[in-house]
């Protein structure tokens, strides 16, 4: 069974004059992207409340947002930053950790019912099982959780009878074509193509970093940015989907779809199929995931069909060659796809500093992964000491105090 297999309703929880569940919730990533998008929705909601936030070391806007949102508890995984937030809301009566504990601390807080974790990359792995162990929903858009270790989510969601509603615009889409659906024949994932559509591999050779986070659709962090201009973003989302609702990698097809209108797309036995459209606005799936199963407030603009032409065409893997790497791991299984994710990060933090070239991003994730000591059953502590040695290999070597890990 997938996602839309073990997705249970529970309705033990008060309800709203409106008729939607109450829910608090904690959010890890809070300063990010999604992270003060889904303040923003929250904003206009009546029945969610804010009962923690976690952060990475943007202490200014956190402690922002604990006195707009007062909640109980807020982390900070860089340890010295949090000293300095204490220090800076002492005045107030929320509570501050540090640390990976901290974040966990957050993610398992007794008065919170669901976790929005938008943490980015592997460092939302822990805090996220932790939720799930503490039977809290997960609002899910921190894709690499899945990537790194989708058997070790997925199994621990069902063992803990949890919802896993997925909050990426593109899962999001899925996951509403798919209500009250089956005999899923296809999932077809739309992909903007990034900053470089339409370039070839001489092209590419000297673009900068400026250039790859100029996305034509999507205001997104930096390393998402980066990763959809190379495409193993919807590699990822690939393994994801793979996870979330259980169809075969064989049955995952990509298309490029520069618009950004259609987000995905669910062919079914008959041949037909159902899209979700919208505007290219992540508080939309947000405030699904939020609200679901309802809908509720008009929170982006309206599709405009007097004056909108949508096209698609097939990925060029030639090109971006991250693209079927990533789905070639997905297909390994094993630490294979931590091994991706690992590489992934370390390079594109390489090619942010102007360290290496776009297209070294690729060769560097190629190579660290044909490399890396493969298991084929991992453990946590495995995909953990895989994404860790990996790492230190690539942003590590020869540089001594200054490695950047």
């Amino acid at each position: 069974m997938g996602l839309h297999g073990f997705f249970v309703q529970k309705f033990n929880i008060p309800f709203d004059r409106k008729g939607l569940v109450m829910k608090n919730i904690t959010i890890l990533g809070s300063t990010g992207s999604v992270g003060t998008q889904a303040l923003e929705v929250v904003d206009k909601l009546r029945h969610v409340n804010v009962m923690g936030l976690a952060a990475n070391n943007n202490i200014k806007l956190l402690e922002m947002q604990i006195r707009k949102y007062k909640p109980l508890l807020a982390a900070v995984a860089d340890v010295v930053a949090a000293k300095e937030l204490k220090t800076a809301v002492a005045d107030t009566p929320t509570k501050v950790v540090a640390g990976v504990q901290g974040l966990c601390e957050v993610a398992t807080l007794d008065k919170a019912n669901s976790v929005l974790t938008s943490v980015v990359g592997i460092a939302g792995l822990i805090p996220t099982l932790a939720a799930i162990n503490s039977k809290k929903d997960i609002l899910l858009a921190n894709k690499e959780t899945l990537v790194a270790a989708g058997d070790i989510i997925i199994k621990a969601a069902k063992d803990n009878n949890i919802n896993i509603i997925p909050v990426d615009s593109e899962h999001s889409a899925i996951f509403q074509c798919l209500a009250g659906n089956a005999d899923i024949s296809r999932i077809i994932l739309t992909a903007s193509g990034g900053a470089f559509f339409g370039k070839n591999r001489a092209q590419l050779k000297a673009v900068t970093a400026a250039q790859a986070l100029q996305h034509p659709v999507w205001s997104m962090g930096s390393k998402i940015t980066i990763d959809s201009a190379s495409l193993i973003n919807k590699g990822f989302e690939v393994i994801e989907a793979h996870y979330l609702f259980n169809v075969a990698y064989d049955n995952i097809d990509v298309v490029i779809h520069r618009q950004g209108t259609v987000h995905s797309m669910v062919e079914f036995s008959d041949n037909s199929i159902l899209a979700q459209m919208g505007a290219a606005d992540m508080r939309l799936p947000i405030q699904y995931a939020l609200c679901h199963p309802n809908r509720t407030i008009q929170i982006a603009q309206r599709v405009d069909f007097s004056n909108l032409s949508l096209t698609f065409s097939q990925p060029d893997t030639d090109t971006f060659g991250l693209l079927p790497l990533a789905i070639t791991a997905g297909k390994r299984g094993g630490t294979a796809p931590s091994a991706l994710n690992a590489a992934n990060e370390a390079a594109v933090t390489l090619f942010l500093k102007g360290d290496i070239s776009f297209l070294e991003i690729e060769s560097t994730v190629e190579k660290h992964l044909s490399k890396h000591n493969f298991i084929e059953y991992p453990s946590l502590e495995d995909i953990l000491e895989t994404d860790r040695q990996i790492k230190k290999e690539i942003l590590c070597s020869g540089k001594g105090d200054k490695c950047l890990l």
